[in-house]
């Protein structure tokens, strides 16, 4: 997979700032992680080892398809100083 387009300072901070605002929203993690790597202007195999996962766990999760553990998704959200847990449903139900 080619290396990630380097993004300029002001396309990195329009990022940050459509990530986090998309994260109160509660966009889909697909969508969240690859918005993720794309900050830290990573490819898929480098930001997988930055976390410490495997490149075909990131690559599943990215696509939408991956069913990852509670302590991958630990892994994924800690360097964004993110957490896991329960958010209410777009239906406002549990």
């Amino acid at each position: 997979m080619p290396r990630a387009r380097k993004l300029t300072p002001e396309e990195l901070h329009q990022l940050r700032v459509t990530f986090h605002q998309d994260c109160e929203r509660g966009v889909p993690l697909a969508e969240a992680v690859r918005t993720m790597r794309r900050i830290g202007g990573l490819d898929q195999t480098e930001f997988a080892r930055l976390l410490g996962i495997a490149p075909r766990v990131l690559m599943e999760i990215e696509r939408g398809r991956g069913n990852p553990t509670l302590a991958t998704l630990k892994k994924v959200a800690a360097p964004f100083g993110l957490g896991v847990g329960f958010i209410r449903s777009q239906k406002g139900r549990c």
